[in-house]
């Protein structure tokens, strides 16, 4: 028993595929076929687009501002010889005047031009410019006094006002609204020339501050005029 030798088993794995090729096609085969339905999975997982879809909509463009074209400036008319672009109307003077007619030349029956007066809106013995005097207000030891004037002509004039007191003292003199103009102190009072002509119509006042005096002038003029009021 001893001398008997066992005979050795033979190895069945590679011999076997070796000696079995169609194992190793019907593998390949089944790999293929488990591609195959792999693939056709993915391909049925996508959604078709539904019949009558529309694409989308491309995106419209954005209306372009075209820049409209100045309106054409009308040309200036021309400016004729002795006409002027100003408002007519009433000049200020003519409001505030009588309003009567200034003088003019006028053409006649024989068409000789004729001159034709107006009356003058100061009468005679009557100055241009007429002042009148009143007491603004009165204090202890001093008062506060204003001589109002008009310019009754036709014209701008300047003016001159006098006045005197018995004594006193002069603290200051000035003019409502204008420049003010130029003061000279006397023995009795003062005299005050103006800065400034008041037009055709306008008006003026001049007042000042007086002390330890009667507050009744002895003398109130406006260019050699007596003032009015007292």
């Amino acid at each position: 028993m001893s001398g008997m030798r066992r005979a050795p088993r033979s190895s069945h794995g590679p011999v076997a595929i070796a000696s079995s090729p169609w194992i190793v096609v019907g593998a390949g085969v089944v790999v293929m076929v488990v591609l195959l339905v792999v693939a056709l999975g993915a391909y049925r997982g996508r959604s078709p687009a539904p019949d009558g879809a529309q694409p989308p909509p491309l995106p419209v463009p954005s209306a372009v501002v075209v820049p409209s074209a100045p309106a054409p400036v009308p040309s200036p008319v021309p400016v004729q010889p002795g006409l002027s672009g100003r408002a007519s109307g009433v000049p200020p003077s003519a409001a505030a005047g009588s309003g009567s007619p200034s003088a003019g030349p006028t053409v006649g029956a024989t068409g000789r031009p004729t001159t034709t007066g107006s009356p003058s809106r100061a009468g005679q013995g009557q100055s241009a410019m007429s002042g009148r005097y009143r007491v603004v207000q009165s204090f202890d030891g001093g008062f506060i006094g204003e001589v109002s004037m008009v310019n009754a002509s036709a014209q701008s004039r300047g003016w001159t006002v006098r006045l005197e007191f018995s004594g006193g003292r002069l603290v200051t003199a000035w003019v409502e609204g204008v420049p003010q103009g130029t003061v000279r102190q006397t023995d009795n009072g003062f005299t005050y020339v103006s800065g400034v002509d008041v037009p055709p119509g306008g008006s003026v006042s001049l007042r000042f501050h007086l002390e330890r005096t009667s507050s009744t002038p002895r003398e109130c003029t406006v260019d050699g005029v007596r003032c009015g009021g007292f």
